[in-house]
C-alpha cells in the first residue's frame, strides 16, 4: 500500500472524536419480569430456599448487547414441581432477559445471546409435551443477536422462576393444573439429589436458512415480517451448504437478483444494472465502485450473511439505482474461544485452505478478537486462465464501558487473474458454418493479468445513553490499486479472422465515508416509534490512466488461434475524478396496536463531482430529496401485508457528457410495491409474495442528429412478481428458493431500441435448493443437498439482436458431520450442462461440471 495513503488513514483516523458518556444506573432484570404477568410469581432472593446447587435468583445490570454471549447446550430435567429448563453457559449472570406473555404462552428474549456449539454452528431446542400441562419448549436464535424461549402451557399461562446456577441459566417451569391433566409427575429421586432428564425431540438441529431480523432495510435491528420492502437473507450456513466461492453464486437463491457478467461483481436487481453504483455494501457503508463495474472480486471467507433489499433505497443510502442494493454483514468477534479451519480441493486445480479464529483478549472478555485468511490457488476450464489471491480480515472489538463499545475493523484482498474477455457470438450463440468453438477456447495472452489490491479499514463507536438512545458513529476507508488489460473484437466475413482492439490501464482510487445515526424507541399508549437520524459524509478519487497499443491489436485466428505480440505504449486517455457528497436522512417506524405500522423516511442528498481530463474540466453540483413511505398491516400474527413507495437517485457517469463537456444530470428511480409475508411451521419456514413497478428516467441515449453524441431522455420500466421462501419444514430439513417474472423494457430511446428488453434480463428465473441432516441412530450427522437453478431466456444486447438461450443447473452436496469434524462433497453442473452465463460484447461460458471436496474442524 501506498505511503501517502497510509498517511491518509492516520490523520483521518487520528480525528475521531472522543467519546465521554454518563453512565446509566443499572436495571434489575428481576423488576423487569415482574411487569409481566408470566413471571409475577418469580420470588425475591430472601423468599428462595436455595437448593442444594447453590442457585441464586438472576439480579444483574444490562450488558453491552455487542458481548454476544454463546449457549453451548440446552438441557431440561423434571422437577417436582414441573420442569427445568437450563440454557448451559458460564455466563449466565450476564445474559440480559425481557418477556411477555400471550395467551398461554410464556416468552423470554435475551438480546445478547446465541445457541452455539463447540464448533461454532448454531442449533434449535425443541421439546414436545415434556410433562403434563406443557405442550411445548421451544429455545431457538430468532436474529443474530438473541435467543427467544417459548414455553406453551396446555391449560393456562405457566409460572416461572429464574435462577443463576454454575451450569447455566435456569427457567424453572410449574404448569397449571386443569381437570384432564394426569397427576403430577413425581421424580424417581428428590431433585435436591439430581432431577431426571427429560427426552429431546430434537437437539443441535441446524436452523439457519431462515433469518427473522435484518438491518439494511431500515438500519435498525426490526424484524423483516414488520417491514414494508422485499428483503432476503443469505445465511452463512447456505453459503457453507451450496459451497459458494464467489459472491455472484449466492444471489441464484434470492428472486429478482442475477449477474451482469461473468467475473464480476455487479448484478442486475428486477432488471436493472447495478453497473458503475455498485449497489454492494458492507455494514451499511457502500463499497467505493467507480473503478469499474467488472474490476474486482469479494471474498466470501469474512462474510457472516447477505441482505438483499429490493426496489429504489436511496432513502438511507443515497445514490444508487432503483433495483436494489446487496449488503454484507461481516464476522463479528465472539467472547468464547473459537477455531476453524478449512481445506478445499477441486477439479481445474483449484486449492482454497481458510482459517477463522475468534475469542476474548483479557480474562474479563472486554476485549475480543477475530481473524479470517483465505489464499485461494486456481485453474480454470478456460485454457490459460488461472487466479491466485490473498484475503486476511482482523476485527478487534472493546467494551470501553457497560454501554459502549468500539469496533475496529480491517481488510485486505490482493488477487492476480489472467484476462479473458470471453468468444465471439458467432460460434457460440449465433451458427458459424465452421463449427462451433469450444467453451475451454481462450483468444487473449497468458501473460496479461489483471492484478488488484484491496485494503479497507472501518470502526464502529456504539454508546447506549438509555433504554430509549442510542448513537452509532463509523468510518470506512477504502483503498484501490488495480492494473488490467480488455479485448474487444469483430468477426471477418471469413467467419474465423477476429479483428480486434485492446488497451490496457491503472486506476487508484480512494474513498473516506462516515456516518452518524442516532436511534431512539418512544411509547405513548399503543403507539410506539422506532426512530432514525442520520448524517453520512463522503469524499471518493479514482485516477485512472489508458494506454492503447501503438501499433494496432494483432487479429486472430478462432480456430487455430497464434498469438502475434502486442505492446502497449501510447497514452492516449488520463483523467480524475472526484466526488463530496452530503447526506442527512430521518426515519420512523410507527406500530399502532399489533397489527398496523407505517414507515416514515425521507434524506436530502448533496453531491460535487469534479472531473478532469488531459483536454477539459468539468464540474457539476447536484441535490435530491429522496422519500419512502410503506405500510404494514398484520391481520393475523404470521401474516403482513405491506404496500409502499419510493425514489431513488443516481449521479451521472463521468462517461456521460454531453456535447458541452457538462455531465449530465442524474437519473431518477421511483417504484411501487405490494406483497405479503407470511410464516409457517411455528416460524420456522417464511415466504414473501411481491408485486412491484419501477421506473428510471433520464437515461442516456443517442443524440438523433449526431450519432456520436449522446442525450438524456431515455427512460426504462420494469414490473414485475417475486417469491421467495427459506426456513425449515422438518427437523433437519432445510430449504431456500425463489420464482422471479421481470417485464423489462426500454420505453423511451433515441436509438431505435424503444420497445426493446434491456440486456442480459431473464424475463424468468427461478430455484430451488435444499438440505437433509440425518438426526438420529447411526448415520446421524450424515446430509445430503441438491438444488436447481433456471435462468430464462434473455437479450444479449440493447437492439435485440442476439437472445441467450435459457438453461437449467443442477447442484448436489453430501457432507458428514461429527462432533467438531464435518467433510463435504459440492458437485455443481451435475449434468454437465453446456449453457451461455451472460453476454457482453462477447460470449462467456458457465462453467462445467465441478466437484469440490472440503474437510473442516472447529474447536
Amino acid at each position: 500500500m501506498k505511503q501517502k495513503q497510509l498517511v491518509k488513514i492516520l490523520l483521518l483516523t487520528s480525528c475521531v472524536w472522543l467519546w465521554t458518556t454518563t453512565i446509566a444506573n443499572s436495571q434489575e432484570i428481576a423488576n423487569t419480569l415482574n411487569n409481566s404477568k408470566s413471571t409475577r410469581n418469580i420470588r425475591q432472593l430472601s423468599e428462595i430456599e436455595l437448593p442444594t446447587t447453590s442457585a441464586q435468583l438472576l439480579v444483574q445490570s444490562p450488558t453491552p448487547t455487542s458481548e454476544i454471549i454463546a449457549v453451548t447446550g440446552v438441557k431440561a430435567n423434571q422437577t417436582q414441581k414441573g420442569v427445568e429448563v437450563i440454557l448451559q453457559t458460564s455466563q449466565g449472570a450476564k445474559l440480559q432477559i425481557t418477556n411477555r406473555s400471550a395467551g398461554n404462552n410464556f416468552i423470554a428474549d435475551i438480546p445478547n445471546a446465541q445457541l452455539s456449539l463447540a464448533n461454532g454452528d448454531r442449533f434449535t431446542y425443541r421439546s414436545e409435551k415434556p410433562i403434563a400441562g406443557i405442550t411445548e419448549i421451544l429455545v431457538t436464535n430468532i436474529d443474530a443477536n438473541t435467543i427467544r424461549v417459548t414455553v406453551v402451557g396446555e391449560a393456562g399461562l405457566p409460572t416461572v422462576d429464574l435462577f443463576d446456577a454454575d451450569e447455566g441459566l435456569i427457567f424453572a417451569l410449574t404448569p397449571v393444573a386443569s381437570t384432564t391433566q394426569a397427576p403430577p409427575l413425581t421424580p424417581e429421586k428428590p431433585a435436591a439429589q439430581g432431577d431426571e432428564p427429560i427426552e429431546l425431540v430434537v437437539t443441535g438441529e441446524q436452523d439457519q436458512y431462515r433469518v427473522p431480523n435484518a438491518s439494511t432495510a431500515t438500519k435498525t435491528d426490526i424484524p423483516i415480517r414488520d417491514i414494508p420492502a422485499s428483503i432476503q437473507v443469505i445465511p452463512r450456513q447456505v453459503l457453507e451448504d451450496q459451497r459458494v466461492i464467489q459472491l455472484r453464486d449466492a444471489v441464484g437463491n434470492v428472486s429478482g437478483v442475477t449477474p451482469a457478467r461473468s467475473g464480476s461483481e455487479s448484478l442486475i436487481f428486477r432488471g436493472f444494472n447495478s453497473g458503475r453504483s455498485g449497489g454492494i455494501f458492507v455494514n451499511g457503508f457502500k463499497r467505493y465502485s467507480d473503478v469499474g463495474d467488472d474490476d474486482r472480486d469479494i471474498d466470501v471467507a469474512n462474510i457472516e450473511q447477505i441482505e438483499i433489499l429490493k426496489g429504489p433505497a436511496s432513502v438511507l443510502y443515497g445514490q444508487g439505482e432503483p433495483g436494489g442494493i446487496l449488503n454484507i454483514t461481516t464476522k463479528q468477534p465472539r467472547s468464547t474461544p473459537y477455531y476453524n479451519f478449512e481445506g478445499i480441493i477441486g477439479n481445474f486445480d483449484f486449492y482454497r485452505p481458510t482459517f477463522d479464529i475468534s475469542g476474548p483478549v483479557n480474562t474479563d472478555k472486554t476485549i475480543r478478537y477475530r481473524l479470517n485468511a483465505a489464499y485461494q490457488n486456481s485453474g480454470s476450464f478456460i485454457d490459460f486462465v488461472n487466479t491466485e489471491s490473498e484475503f486476511v480480515a482482523p476485527v478487534l472489538s472493546f467494551d470501553i464501558s457497560k454501554n459502549t463499545t468500539l469496533t475496529l475493523e480491517g481488510e485486505y484482498f490482493n488477487s492476480s487473474k489472467v484476462v479473458y474477455s470471453g468468444l465471439p457470438a458467432v460460434g457460440t450463440i449465433l451458427p458459424n458454418p465452421l463449427g462451433k468453438l469450444p467453451r475451454s477456447r481462450f483468444l487473449d495472452y497468458p501473460d496479461l493479468t489483471k492484478d488488484t489490491e484491496t485494503a479497507n479499514f472501518s470502526y464502529r463507536l456504539e454508546h447506549k445513553f438509555s433504554d430509549i438512545w442510542s448513537i452509532r458513529n463509523g468510518l470506512r476507508v477504502e483503498l484501490n490499486d488495480l492494473s488490467s488489460t480488455y479485448f474487444f473484437g469483430n468477426l471477418q466475413a471469413d467467419n474465423r479472422t477476429l479483428d480486434r482492439f485492446s488497451g490496457s490501464y491503472t486506476i487508484d482510487a480512494q474513498s473516506y465515508l462516515v456516518q452518524t445515526d442516532v436511534l431512539g424507541k418512544i411509547q405513548t399508549g399503543s403507539v410506539k416509534h422506532d426512530l432514525l437520524f442520520g448524517l453520512e459524509l463522503g469524499w471518493t478519487h479514482n485516477k485512472l490512466k489508458q494506454f492503447n497499443s501503438s501499433s494496432g491489436t494483432p487479429s486472430i485466428d478462432i480456430f487455430n488461434p497464434i498469438r502475434e505480440p502486442i505492446q502497449f505504449d501510447l497514452l492516449t486517455r488520463s483523467e480524475g475524478t472526484s466526488q463530496r457528497l452530503v447526506g442527512l436522512y430521518a426515519q420512523d417506524l410507527i406500530s399502532i396496536g399489533d397489527q398496523l405500522k407505517v414507515l416514515l423516511g425521507g434524506r436530502f442528498d448533496f453531491a460535487a463531482t469534479d472531473y478532469d481530463t488531459l483536454t477539459f474540466s468539468t464540474d457539476r453540483d447536484d441535490n435530491a430529496f429522496s422519500p419512502r413511505v410503506g405500510v404494514v398491516y398484520q391481520p393475523l400474527p404470521p401474516v403482513s401485508l405491506y404496500a409502499s413507495w419510493s425514489r431513488s437517485f443516481q449521479p451521472a457517469s463521468v462517461y456521460d457528457i454531453n456535447a458541452d463537456n457538462r455531465i449530465f444530470e442524474p437519473t431518477k428511480g421511483e417504484g411501487f410495491e405490494v406483497g405479503v409475508k407470511s410464516e409457517f411451521f411455528d416460524g420456522r419456514l417464511a415466504a414473501t409474495l411481491a408485486a412491484y413497478q419501477i421506473t428510471k428516467q433520464n437515461l442516456a441515449t443517442a443524440d438523433p442528429n449526431n450519432p456520436s453524441l449522446t442525450i438524456q431522455i431515455g427512460e426504462q420500466r420494469s414490473q414485475g412478481i417475486e417469491f421467495d421462501l427459506a426456513g425449515r419444514i422438518l427437523p433437519g430439513l432445510n430449504i431456500i428458493g425463489s420464482y422471479s417474472y421481470i417485464n423489462a423494457e426500454i420505453t423511451k430511446d433515441n436509438s431505435g431500441n424503444q420497445g426493446n428488453q434491456p440486456d442480459n434480463v431473464p424475463r424468468h428465473s427461478a430455484s430451488l435448493w435444499t438440505t437433509y441432516e440425518i438426526q438420529q441412530g447411526d448415520f446421524k450427522g450424515l446430509g445430503f443437498g441438491g438444488g436447481v437453478f433456471f435462468i430464462g431466456d434473455r437479450q444479449g444486447d440493447l437492439a435485440n439482436t442476439l437472445t441467450l438461450p435459457s438453461y437449467v443447473r443442477t447442484d448436489a452436496a453430501i457432507f458428514y458431520r461429527r462432533d467438531n469434524w464435518r467433510a463435504a462433497l459440492n458437485f455443481k453442473n451435475l449434468f454437465d450442462v453446456n449453457y451461455v452465463e451472460n453476454y457482453r460484447y462477447s460470449t462467456y461460458y458457465g462453467a462445467p461440471f465441478t466437484v469440490q471436496a472440503t474437510v473442516s474442524i472447529s474447536f
